[in-house]
């Protein structure tokens, strides 16, 4: 199914623009799904449009070594799954898909994030900060690894991080779920906005890099075919952007439906 037929075939209030944009390319079809961590209606949204999609491929963004550890939260028998939040759900949602994990750390964002630390002469301050979380990722993605070889070996199942709880449920209606995930984004957005120069942020350069080399990816991933990618709600607009950047003649873009 097209993916830019989305909102005529969903009746469902939580797959909107704000959420939802498909960028439709010679080269293959590229959904991307914005989410808020753990919340019920990023995790209904996730699998209504992977279920209808059906996409050749599912990119998580997740560390390629933190994918096997999801994987085995999605054979949970609940449906969706108990651990892993919108990723597991994506997954447990597909059946002949290839999954991948399209997020950093990996070489190309190292390359990439000291590349502009080396440009942008950052003070020795911002660039401790960067590559301290740099750090940080790279040890919770080992320990991702780690949890999902523990995960497969025994009946323990090792959660990677405790879930969010919000205010609504999975058994609240789609028209409430929707509503509660718009009001927690426009408060967490108007909480941070401004609180920092952006330029001088260490988690921008970090978020800049990191964008750059999940477009690229999704870039070779769709001349293989359709393309699901679930991303947090905050990277819509970058992936959305630099995957238009690519578009060449005959191309068109498309927000899956309308707020």
């Amino acid at each position: 199914m097209a993916a830019s037929s989305i909102e005529t075939v969903v009746d469902d209030p939580r797959v909107t623009a704000q959420f939802c944009r498909s960028i439709r390319h010679p080269g293959g079809e590229v959904v991307l799904l914005g989410v808020v961590h753990d919340h019920p209606a990023s995790i209904g949204r996730v699998r209504t449009v992977i279920e209808r999609v059906d996409p050749d491929t599912l990119a998580l963004e997740l560390p390629s070594a933190a994918v096997p550890l999801y994987r085995a939260y999605a054979r949970d028998e609940r449906s969706p799954p108990r651990f892993g939040g919108e990723m597991s759900a994506a997954i447990d949602a597909v059946s002949n898909t290839e999954v991948v994990g399209i997020d950093a750390p990996n070489w190309p964002f190292v390359r990439r994030l000291v590349a502009r630390l080396v440009a942008d002469r950052v003070s020795p301050s911002t660039a401790r900060r960067v590559l301290s979380s740099l750090g940080n990722a790279t040890r919770d993605a080992l320990t991702s690894r780690v949890a999902a070889t523990v995960t497969d070996a025994t009946s323990l199942t090792v959660a990677a991080d405790e879930p969010v709880s919000y205010s609504c449920t999975r058994a609240d209606d789609p028209e409430t779920q929707a509503a509660h995930e718009r009001a927690h984004v426009a408060g967490v957005r108007a909480l941070l906005g401004g609180t920092e120069d952006e330029v001088e942020r260490p988690t921008a350069y970090r978020d800049d890099a990191r964008e750059r080399c999940m477009v690229e990816q999704l870039r070779a991933r769709r001349a293989d075919g359709s393309v699901v990618a679930v991303v947090g709600a905050d990277h819509l607009d970058a992936l959305e952007a630099g995957l238009s950047d690519s578009l060449s003649g005959g191309s068109t873009r498309h927000s899956s439906s309308s707020n």
